[in-house]
């Protein structure tokens, strides 16, 4: 009949339905997280670079990710690593969940070894200084945590169900991939690189932003350096 609309259902129409609201939402979704994430590391970190740093580093995640798991389990190249007979497409909602997931535990990562560079740096320590004593105080909290989660993420990739296993695949490569190549080598060397300019903040921007005074700067500056106690006693 002419002018009539037709509607198709079943499990086909809704899977692509669902796939087409997805793929839609997902450029918004990517640029909300990351907006955020810059906002709140400018907050805590006050600087321009860092949070910009940061957030380029996740996406690198994200990109090796993506195309290692499409690579194994689209593509079939060295499928027989993972146990997977058969190549097929992923799951629609795998960006959306890998996003999240990785988000989270990279940001993690970031704040474990930036934030002691940041206090190091705000008490005095030489900018590249601050650098090599951030990392060697906290990349074993990094490491140890990155080891756990790749363990977690990685005993999925023994199911039989391809969903789950490539799922679990995705994750456990995205761990490894951010927190020992970009977190625990491109995150200190680009901050060695950019040295005590890592830390710049543009003065309009420092006046609008309110100063959290994580690492206690302030504190520090309004409590009087004490005086040992033979000094007092002398006195």
């Amino acid at each position: 009949m002419q002018g009539a609309d037709i509607a198709l259902t079943g499990v086909t129409a809704v899977g692509i339905d669902v796939s087409e609201k997805l793929a839609a939402a997902l450029p918004v979704y990517l640029l909300l997280v990351v907006g955020l994430s810059v906002l709140l590391l400018m907050l805590v970190f006050r600087s321009v670079l860092v949070p910009l740093k940061a957030a380029l580093g996740f996406l690198l995640t994200i990109g090796a990710t993506f195309g290692i798991t499409v690579a194994i389990f689209q593509e079939g190249h060295l499928s027989q690593l993972v146990g997977l007979d058969t190549p097929g497409p992923l799951v629609s909602f795998l960006p959306i969940l890998l996003i999240g997931i990785l988000f989270g535990l990279a940001m993690d990562y970031e704040v474990f070894l930036v934030s002691r560079m940041r206090e190091d740096f705000v008490h005095g320590t030489e900018a590249r200084q601050a650098v090599i004593s951030g990392v060697g105080h906290n990349a074993r909290v990094v490491t140890a945590a990155a080891i756990i989660m790749t363990a977690v993420f990685g005993g999925f990739v023994f199911m039989h169900d391809p969903v789950i296993k490539s799922i679990g695949f995705a994750l456990a490569i995205g761990v490894l991939i951010d927190a020992f190549v970009v977190r625990m080598a491109l995150v200190p060397a680009v901050m060695h690189l950019l040295g005590r300019a890592a830390w710049w903040l543009p003065r309009p921007v420092d006046r609008v932003l309110p100063d959290l005074d994580i690492e206690g700067e302030r504190l520090n500056q309004a409590i009087p350096e004490q005086r040992p106690e033979a000094e007092l006693v002398k006195s």
